[in-house]
């Protein structure tokens, strides 16, 4: 795990453009799930366009702390299926 709010934005710029699964703390024992895809990094915060089937809304944007702070988990797709296919 990237330990510096600098580290995790070099690594999410490699991934712009991939689907992935966003797993956020909603508060009071709430976890929020949402799919879609890595739009855009800035400075303090990264972009993920929504599945429109499944939301409401179009984008939600979260800053690079929450990654740190483990409020924020990404999984990309391709991992996840390579994961659970087996395959290296």
């Amino acid at each position: 795990m990237a330990k510096t709010l600098h580290e995790i934005k070099q690594g999410l710029e490699g991934y712009v453009g991939r689907r992935l699964k966003v797993k956020a703390n909603g508060g009071r024992k709430k976890t929020i799930e949402r799919y879609g895809t890595l739009a855009e990094t800035y400075p303090s915060v990264f972009i993920v366009e929504l599945d429109q089937d499944e939301n409401a809304f179009e984008r939600v944007s979260y800053s690079y702390a929450d990654i740190l702070t483990e409020t924020v988990e990404l999984n990309f797709m391709d991992e996840l299926e390579k994961a659970v296919l087996g395959k290296q």
